[in-house]
């Protein structure tokens, strides 16, 4: 495909030659791309790569052969030797510049609400005159020692802590800083955002949105993998997913196809298997970005996660509960990871979004709940609305579970 109309080329200094809408905004003061030659193409040969640590990180690739709800579970836990991955339902955006402007506002929304995970020396801090300035002080000590910018560490640690807005600092610092804070939260070395695409994204969205990952992969240093319909943009080099979390060289034909029915996009794998899916910003209890749970605390994304754990902290029969623990049986088999566990009851507890109603979603609750059952555990289920409505009464019903796996001993 060559240069379209009213579309500019932007290098960015790795022999890819990208295209801009000359209406996506001026992204060359953000500051100005580098220069370059040379074009990929979509279908370009990702290279032999295996495993999570393969699928490319640092530039921006369409991902193929998996649909996003089975890319969902392999990422939950995140595996090891992939990056921390987020989730991001892109919208139709204006310019490249709204599109990216839209990634870092939610990118740090996470940060601030992951606190003190990527600064660990900051847990137990409380706002006011001597936390801020502790606060930044221990910010200052992680970046002397590492790969951080100390002013913009520190001036997102005091945001963390205080619930003040981050005070606006160049998109380039925000993209880089928030992709190792994010990474060093999951104790990863790299950071990944997978963008779900809109089915409904219209030629100029997609152009946008494709020259705004650009930006962020090229400045931010952030992997930005594609996941959905491009038809109008041929220059992003694609990587098949197997169904273990491999990454290969996609084949000719090896294209999921796509269909709409009732509004919703359904995915037909190769392999034959159909996921019912839509785009995330249009469905009613889907948040703009998605990510990880940390291990041993409630998801500070989720409201009914931090409203059970609100409700079980003054009970005193709730003691030695888990948040967000993975089960393994065997080095050999899939981790589970469940949202509230008590080990020597051997009890657990899950709370289903509105993601548990998606078939491939629904099928595997099914099978985590045997795997469990035959090691013994018991599991029981609430969903978001339960929780949400009547925190009580479920933590009453839990304690009412305890009790029984208690009296057996």
């Amino acid at each position: 495909m060559g240069n379209p109309a009213g579309v500019r080329a932007l290098g960015y200094g790795h022999g890819v030659t990208e295209w801009a809408s000359d209406t996506a905004g001026s992204l060359v003061g953000w500051p100005g791309p580098l220069v370059g030659s040379g074009a990929r193409r979509a279908g370009s040969a990702a290279g032999s790569v295996a495993g999570w640590a393969g699928v490319p990180v640092g530039r921006v690739v369409r991902i193929a052969g998996v649909s996003a709800g089975e890319l969902s579970l392999a990422l939950d836990p995140l595996p090891d030797g992939a990056p921390a991955v987020l989730v991001y339902a892109a919208p139709e955006a204006g310019s490249a510049v709204s599109f990216v402007e839209d990634v870092l506002r939610e990118l740090e929304r996470v940060a601030v609400e992951l606190f003190p995970a990527w600064l660990p020396e900051a847990e137990g801090f409380t706002a006011g005159g001597a936390g801020v300035r502790a606060v930044r002080e221990a910010a200052r000590r992680r970046a002397a020692t590492g790969a951080h910018f100390g002013p913009f560490l520190a001036a997102l640690a005091q945001a963390a802590l205080t619930d003040d807005p981050v005070p606006g600092l160049s998109a380039e610092v925000r993209a880089a800083g928030l992709a190792r804070v994010l990474a060093d939260g999951y104790g990863r070395s790299r950071t990944a955002l997978l963008v779900r695409v809109p089915d409904s994204l219209s030629a100029h969205g997609q152009h946008v949105l494709v020259a705004g990952c650009e930006w962020l992969a090229h400045r931010g240093g952030l992997g930005v993998w594609l996941l959905g319909p491009l038809p109008d943009v041929d220059r992003v080099e694609t990587v098949a997913i197997s169904p273990g979390g491999f990454a290969e060289e996609e084949a000719p034909g090896d294209f999921a196809h796509e269909e709409t029915h009732g509004g919703f996009a359904v995915r037909e794998d190769p392999g034959g298997f159909a996921v019912r899916e839509g785009d995330a910003r249009g469905r009613a209890g889907y948040p703009a970005i998605a990510y990880p749970a940390i291990a041993g605390r409630p998801h500070p994304g989720s409201a009914s996660e931090q409203a059970l754990e609100r409700a079980l902290a003054t009970r005193k029969w709730a003691e030695g509960r888990a948040w967000n623990q993975t089960y393994q049986a065997y080095p050999l088999e899939p981790a589970i990871r469940v949202d509230l566990l008590w080990e020597p009851e051997r009890c657990v507890v899950e709370i289903d979004g509105i993601d548990h109603r998606e078939p491939v979603k629904f099928e595997d609750d099914r099978r985590r709940d045997v795997r469990l059952q035959i090691a013994g555990y018991a599991v029981l289920r609430f969903t978001d609305g339960q929780v949400s409505s009547d925190t009580d009464a479920v933590a009453r019903q839990i304690e009412r579970f305890l009790a029984t796996r208690r009296a057996k001993g």
